[in-house]
């Protein structure tokens, strides 16, 4: 570990931080913010030692909690940034079973993380909003979940593409 390394996942460290302070304001960033505020995750696995990155990911989401005013935004982030770290290994299973595996860990993850958020903080917004929403758009919105999650998946494999590709110049 030198120098370099620290600067570089403080920056982005600082940066993503912002990024989930950003959640609050918009409904739809609730989601979003914590995608983007993953993105670093790029950069750094290619530039930093594995455990960094997970000392890196751990940082931001003990920040993002302590800090940002939306704790869904907050524990969205803990419950889905780590999944960067997790892609490489994912993606070296074979094709079939890969998408099964990345369906499973999101609709697992947003299970636990929903069950934590209603049961155990009991927010009472994310109750109400559940008990208007009705089972049929809560499915729809799990669906859309599932697409998201898998554009995400894509848009993470590209940016690794293209870092290596510039980094290599």
């Amino acid at each position: 570990m030198n120098a370099k390394h620290i600067a570089l996942g403080g920056i982005f460290a600082a940066l993503a931080v912002v990024i989930l302070l950003l959640g609050g304001i918009v409904p739809a960033a609730t989601y979003v913010c914590p995608m983007l505020a993953s993105l670093p995750l790029v950069v750094l696995l290619a530039e930093l030692p594995k455990k960094l990155c997970l000392g890196w990911y751990a940082v931001v989401a003990l920040l993002g909690v302590l800090f940002c005013p939306d704790k869904e935004t907050a524990f969205v982030f803990v419950f889905f940034g780590w999944y960067p770290l997790a892609k490489p290994g994912l993606d070296r299973l074979p094709k079939p079973p890969r998408l099964l595996c990345k369906l499973l860990i999101f609709i697992l993850s947003t299970a636990a993380l929903y069950a934590l958020l209603i049961l155990v903080f009991q927010l009472e917004a994310l109750v109400r909003e559940a008990k208007e929403t009705g089972l049929i758009m809560l499915i729809v919105l799990l669906v859309l979940g599932n697409v998201s999650f898998l554009c995400f998946d894509l848009l993470l494999a590209r940016l690794t593409v293209l870092y290596r590709m510039k980094r290599k110049k």
